[in-house]
């Protein structure tokens, strides 16, 4: 496929222009014009390029993209010299999607893990700047808050803090907002949901939420947007019929 048809498609296809987001979301590198094989990865890292490089990819395609607002402008030097030169020198299109993978209703990291859990009637969840960037719905059965914390580290292969007011209390409903969205268990109050899922957790969030009656769980950043990525491969894959590989990487946060 040509680069402008897969740009194209993924910028429609996850509805980027809802997103006011903390970096681009579309094509950051430009690269080959011809795609014949896409290599996807959760982050933009030294090792992710390295082996788009090795796989002889066209296209990096990531959650987490090199260009951030809270980095500022930066030199082609170091560690991000290291990651960006070689998508350069190795004609390597890198297409970045954050807070729109993480939202969406079909292959959303979110999206992914509710199905995971079986979760029913599931909605938009949460409000960065007027868009929903997680997924709500009630749980397959209600379970102790301890019970579906022990779930969640099943699913996520990582540990999972649990900050809960009472973790034997039982609980229905989750809201989930995959990555570093410590702060946003407050859209649990006035949606009435018992329960939140993130990736990270602060020291003041911690106290916050199970003062406020909510059971708020961090998964790890990494673990819990691992998903989406493989998601939007498989999806690309059927419908474009084009060779993919998957590349992960070993995070602990």
């Amino acid at each position: 496929m040509k680069r402008d048809e897969l740009v194209n498609y993924l910028n429609d296809f996850l509805v980027i222009k809802n997103f006011t987001d903390y970096g681009p979301n579309g094509l950051q590198v430009e690269g080959a014009e011809d795609i014949r094989k896409i290599a996807f990865s959760v982050s933009a890292t030294k090792l992710s390029v390295q082996r788009a490089v090795e796989e002889k990819a066209d296209a990096l395609i990531v959650h987490h993209g090199l260009f951030w607002k809270f980095h500022g402008v930066r030199t082609l030097t170091g560690p991000f010299g290291a990651r960006a030169i070689p998508l350069i020198k190795n004609d390597i299109n890198l297409l970045g999607y954050h807070l729109p993978l993480d939202a969406h209703e079909v292959v959303g990291n979110a999206q992914a893990i509710a199905e995971l859990l079986e979760m029913k009637e599931l909605c938009a969840f949460g409000d960065h700047k007027g868009a929903p960037t997680g997924r709500r719905g009630l749980l397959p059965r209600p379970m102790k808050a301890r019970e579906l914390s022990a779930k969640l580290e099943t699913i996520l292969d990582h540990r999972v803090l649990l900050s809960s007011p009472n973790p034997e209390q039982v609980v229905k409903s989750l809201g989930i907002i995959t990555g570093g969205a410590n702060g946003d268990w407050i859209h649990c109050v006035p949606t009435k949901t018992d329960c939140y899922l993130t990736g990270e957790m602060s020291e003041h969030d911690w106290h916050e939420a199970q003062e406020s009656g909510i059971h708020m769980m961090a998964g790890g950043h990494h673990a819990t947007e691992k998903f989406g990525i493989q998601r939007l491969q498989k999806h690309l894959q059927e419908k474009f019929s084009i060779e993919t590989v998957f590349i992960d990487s070993k995070n602990p946060a």
